[in-house]
């Protein structure tokens, strides 16, 4: 297997390795950046035994279809926590600990910083795995740094101490076969953090420090392929639903159809995830738009700059492609219109029984298919004229869902179509109520909806705050007759 095979792979985990790493306004004093390291955190197994809310292990399940000398090779990325400490220095030639120290005008701030690790387990033969599991020691030794501070005339004013905390894990690699229409394997890829821990009690940055952080699984099979977990197909359905992910979850990445890569991570992601290429770089904040966060970053006062580039070079790296972030390319940030890949609509079920007949002139609908809405003879009057609002009333418009006019009060199912994003799949089957029929700039119909059975759904309304669906993601639970 080439290192080529986990270029793909990487760039996508790249992206999520430093997920809440540091976010906007990118400074160590913002309250957003006092609780850290979010994502895929490995804690030490005593520490976690001990504490519910912290997990000790990380496992990957996966399905391959094997051939007959097929073969794996895993790479796990971390991210270890390391603290910077900066000190200043005092009369008597000593150091005390301060949260900031300016040096000839440059800020230095305490911190604790990112660093990269990765473990390679190449050329593992998949027949091995089915005999014994194989067990590969994770260690990473303490260490320490000092950098002494001078100024411009030399003297001494401060210093800064590295310092790392020793880390000690498994890594344990399995394999099965698994009942199916034929013969199909299973993976199992498992972290442990096995770190010594006898500190109680103990802040969350102390346990971080002891702990993986950001963990993610990379795996690439040659003489076989993997089968995906989110679109499973029906021989494998019975080995998917034996796979165990704790805290993680793996998907397929590469061209679409590709099936021998797959990234495992603690953030979710749907099957071939891709890094937008208008993207120039990270912003550490997956949930928000490069293109407002590049705005925010300009807004940013020459202290607050400062403070942000002493925080972290990452932070640094920001402030500084956003200063000279040249013209055509905060452009491209705006948007791109991608189209689908198919030609034609995309069936999540083949066959769906909706009990709804449709009239002779209405054409068939299902509210679990990918198809879009017809289109319709756009309106002569420019969206953004007085007449053109008057004539709009999200609380009194109505839209049709198949044959049925939906509006305000009408009670539905939520049936989110492949095109959803993932918060949105997780509601997959709720109840909801329609609060208003939006039509967007587009010209596209969007219906807001609050989900039932939510404490926070009278919140929510009384400040405006919807989910957003599009007609043929709902189902109505009481069809009402046209014109009512």
């Amino acid at each position: 297997m080439t290192v080529d095979t986990f270029e793909r792979a990487r760039k996508v985990a790249d992206a999520v390795l430093y997920e809440g790493y540091v976010l906007y306004p990118y400074r160590a004093s913002s309250p957003k950046n006092q609780l850290r390291w979010q994502w895929g955190v490995v804690a030490p197994r005593a520490f976690a035994e001990n504490d519910p809310s912290e997990d000790w292990v990380m496992q990957t399940e996966i399905l391959v279809d094997p051939g007959m000398d097929a073969r794996l090779d895993i790479r796990i990325r971390l991210l270890r926590v390391q603290e910077r400490l900066v000190e200043q220095a005092t009369a008597d030639g000593g150091f005390e600990p301060v949260a900031t120290l300016a040096v000839d005008g440059t800020l230095l701030t305490t911190w604790d910083e990112a660093v990269e690790e990765e473990l390679n387990v190449a050329h593992v033969e998949l027949s091995d795995l089915f005999m014994a599991e194989k067990v590969v020691p994770i260690e990473y030794p303490c260490s320490e740094a000092v950098e002494t501070l001078t100024d411009a005339s030399g003297a001494v004013v401060g210093r800064i101490i590295r310092r790392s905390q020793a880390l000690t894990g498994v890594l344990r690699i399995a394999g099965e076969m698994v009942p199916a229409t034929w013969a199909l394997a299973k993976v199992r890829v498992r972290v442990e953090n096995e770190s010594e821990w006898t500190d109680w009690p103990a802040a969350r940055d102390a346990v971080c420090r002891r702990s993986f952080a950001a963990v993610h699984t990379l795996m690439a099979v040659s003489g076989g392929r993997f089968i995906s977990l989110a679109d499973v197909p029906e021989f494998a359905r019975q080995g998917a639903e034996s796979c165990v992910n704790l805290h993680t979850w793996p998907v397929l990445i590469g061209d679409i159809g590709q099936r021998d890569v797959v990234l495992s991570s603690p953030v979710t992601l749907s099957d071939y995830p891709e890094v937008a290429p208008e993207s120039p770089g990270d912003m550490f904040d997956a949930c928000e738009i490069d293109e407002i966060l590049a705005l925010r970053v300009m807004t940013l006062t020459e202290d607050e700059k400062r403070e942000a580039r002493s925080t972290d070079p990452k932070a640094a790296a920001i402030v500084d492609r956003c200063d000279i972030l040249p013209e055509e390319v905060f452009e491209r940030l705006h948007g791109a219109v991608r189209y689908l890949r198919d030609a034609g609509p995309r069936v999540i079920s083949d066959e769906v029984e909706t009990g709804i007949s449709a009239d002779a002139d209405m054409a068939p609908w299902s509210p679990y298919t990918d198809e879009l809405p017809p289109a319709t003879e756009a309106d002569p009057a420019p969206w953004w004229t007085p007449e053109a609002e008057a004539e709009v009333d999200p609380f009194g418009d109505r839209v049709w869902v198949g044959p049925v006019s939906v509006g305000v009060g009408t009670m539905v199912i939520l049936r989110p179509s492949r095109r959803a994003d993932a918060h949105d799949i997780f509601l997959a089957g709720r109840q909801a109520e329609v609060q208003a029929v939006f039509k967007d700039v587009e010209g596209n119909t969007q219906v807001a909806v609050s989900v039932m059975d939510d404490d926070g759904q009278a919140y929510q309304i009384g400040h405006g705050r919807y989910l957003f669906f599009f007609p043929d993601e709902l189902e109505p639970i009481q069809p009402i007759e046209a014109g009512s």
